[in-house]
């Protein structure tokens, strides 16, 4: 039988005799169905050894929103006013008062407190005790669940109880309700990015001798400006948006850049400086920060140089230089790999940047999940041996993600937890991007269904995370077309790369697990009293997918925030020169004004922008409104630009003028 006691011994500690005064129990967590890969079977031997382990609700968490905003609103008196790392700790982490009555619950219970070990964050209270013993203590039956394709077994019971008084205090137990896959589920969890044309691997070459014509209205530009519809160089970018050459550098304000599954190439970033960014200097590469076994670069011929850091690298230098890049690089590359066809993304990550994110309980969810995220030391032969890195770098000021995946392909509470670290790093300072995605309102093919929409019909619109958060700051994508010229004005990003990107158009819709935010509500009601959407649509988190009439929902959080040029950018990948397409690019864009913005603030003695969806919200006219084109999928044009936000290009793309002069503006 599964955990039978083999040779190790328990404290030798009696249950008391004495009779306590009776404690009224409540029902605290109830699995409403049983799982159908687990077959239930019998019932745990009552001397069997069961680890328990009780996460403790941490502090506060219903109060972060209006932390956030207090620090991050336009009209705050604390705006900027950011809360150092310790502060954010010491608010959210579980009280001594919690901990303390959980650990005397125990004792009286007759679990002597030498069994009892918590974490140094408090998050979570650990013992090993016997079935009949943890079976008392909190009104249950531990049974044995077999896995139906393996011979994996694992325990849980169906319900569980706590002492009335307590349940505010505890989030979750374990071994309780839930029993978590034995497998990571093979959904790919992908870049928000394709090249250019051709299949499988949607690239092609661009050649010097383009059949490309410029435009007639083009011919009285600058010649470096003449063949932005066809080449978006970082020149383009620059007249498109009115970004000057960065000139202040401080030391406090490098741009962080998120990679995961794939490494740059020395050699391709310097082809890249000296084609497109001569400003640049040949060999200026990204500071390192390597997270639990992490490489940093690799040959330009490597299978692992499939371009998707380097044209995060060569559009951030290209606009921030002599400002530096900070690369966060996770994992080694026994997982690291396997990342890119797995729903892994962020844990270790989050981990790197607090210590606590580590270990800390929260949404039944406690440190990096085995069935989920990598699990370090990695005894397999190559892996990281080394502990799970925790808190050993300082997060930068802005940081850019291009990664994402449908959020129905992470369990709700795990997505929650990561959202909830996203909100303090906000209330820190930072600004966390996101690109949205690049397949309209569906998900990439194969990511839910055939199609990348959910339901049974396959019609149900797909929602990404993680611009699903509202703590985050989701970027889509635009671009221009080729008969047009930076002077013209920008349309949804939505192209034709072939095979299953046929339609490759910026991600945009409706959460189906975070509620509208208090920033954005007011908004997003103007969109749909002018969008005039025929749709039918939901109103409810967490929605049956197979009852609902709905494609989607009406109150979840609304995304993209913002967007930037995500069309036709030159990079180089193995020697080569391509052109890449995608909200990848549109997110370290966005992310390079605001470190350039960063630069002004901290010149003035200011503290950074932080989060910065609540000031953009709040005025939107400091970006440029994109009124054209669609965002295509599951069978329907999806949605389509319209003035003010929109779900597919949001508020709009960065004018660098007018929003350096705002947020100079603010205190």
């Amino acid at each position: 039988m599964l955990f039978r006691q083999i040779c190790a011994i328990l404290a030798a500690v009696a249950l008391s005799e004495a009779v306590p005064a009776p404690i009224k129990h409540v029902l605290h967590e109830k699995r409403d169905k049983h799982f159908y890969d687990w077959i239930q079977g019998g019932r745990v031997e009552s001397n069997a050894i069961l680890p328990v382990r009780i996460g403790l609700t941490q502090n506060n968490l219903d109060k972060g929103h209006d932390f956030l905003m207090d620090v991050s609103h336009p009209e705050s008196s604390n705006y900027g006013k950011y809360w150092s790392a310790d502060e954010v700790h010491d608010m959210f982490a579980p009280s001594n008062e919690t901990v303390e009555e959980v650990r005397e619950w125990l004792h009286s219970a007759g679990i002597d407190p030498s069994r009892v070990v918590h974490s140094d964050n408090k998050g979570w209270i650990a013992f090993d005790a016997y079935a009949h013993e943890a079976e008392k203590l909190f009104m249950t039956e531990f049974y044995e669940h077999r896995h139906i394709a393996s011979q994996s077994m694992k325990i849980g019971c169906d319900k569980y109880h706590v002492p009335d008084y307590l349940q505010s205090h505890i989030d979750y137990i374990t071994p309780g309700v839930k029993l978590t896959p034995i497998l990571k589920k093979h959904k790919k969890a992908k870049r928000a990015s394709n090249l250019a044309h051709g299949e499988p691997s949607l690239k092609s070459h661009v050649s010097t001798d383009s059949k490309y014509s410029i435009p007639a209205k083009a011919l009285a530009l600058p010649t470096d400006l003449q063949g932005c519809g066809y080449n978006m160089t970082p020149t383009c970018i620059k007249a498109l948006y009115g970004i000057p050459d960065a000139s202040k550098a401080s030391q406090k304000s490098s741009l962080g850049l998120y990679e995961q599954g794939d490494y740059f190439a020395k050699s391709d970033l310097d082809l890249f400086y000296k084609a497109n960014a001569p400003w640049v200097p040949q060999g200026t590469y990204p500071i390192p920060a390597l997270i639990d076994g992490a490489n940093f670069s690799v040959p330009s011929y490597s299978s692992l140089n499939t371009g998707e850091s380097n044209i995060d690298i060569d559009l951030a230098y290209s606009l921030i230089y002599p400002q530096s890049v900070t690369l966060y690089q996770v994992d080694d590359q026994i997982y690291e790999p396997e990342e890119v066809a797995t729903t892994n993304l962020f844990n270790t990550f989050l981990d790197a940047l607090d210590g606590s994110y580590c270990t800390y309980s929260a949404y039944g969810e406690t440190g990096n999940n085995p069935d989920i995220d990598p699990i370090y030391p990695n005894e397999r032969k190559g892996g990281y041996k080394g502990k799970l890195q925790c808190g050993v770098y300082k997060p930068t000021n802005v940081i850019s993600a291009s990664y994402g995946q449908a959020e129905a392909d992470l369990p709700v509470n795990y997505t929650k937890r990561q959202c909830n670290e996203f909100m303090k790093l906000g209330l820190q300072g930072h600004s966390i991007l996101f690109a949205s995605g690049d397949y309209g309102v569906a998900s990439f093919a194969g990511d839910g269904s055939a199609n990348g929409c959910l339901g049974p019909e396959q019609k149900i619109f797909n929602p990404q995370y993680p611009s699903n958060c509202p703590y985050v700051t989701s970027v889509g994508g635009t671009q221009i077309y080729t008969d047009q010229t930076v002077k013209d004005a920008e349309s949804v990003m939505h192209a034709n790369l072939g095979g299953t990107a046929s339609n490759f158009s910026s991600s945009g819709g409706f959460s189906n697990y975070f509620p509208q935010p208090d920033y954005q509500k007011s908004t997003i009601e103007k969109y749909f009293e002018k969008a005039d959407l025929s749709y039918p649509y939901y109103s409810e988190l967490n929605v049956n997918l197979n009852t609902t009439k709905g494609l989607y929902n009406r109150i979840g959080r609304a995304y993209p925030d913002v967007s930037a040029n995500g069309a036709r950018f030159p990079a180089y990948t193995g020697g080569k020169e391509y052109h890449y397409y995608g909200a990848s690019l549109a997110s370290p864009l966005f992310a390079s004004v605001l470190n350039l913005i960063n630069e002004e603030r901290l010149a003035k003695k200011k503290s950074p922008v932080g989060f910065v969806n609540p000031v953009l919200y709040a005025h939107p006219e400091i970006l440029n409104d994109i009124t054209n084109g669609t965002n295509a999928g599951c069978g329907t044009y999806g949605f389509s630009a319209v003035e003010g936000w929109d779900p597919a290009t949001g508020l709009g793309t960065p004018n660098y003028p007018k929003m350096k002069k705002f947020f100079l503006s603010l205190p």
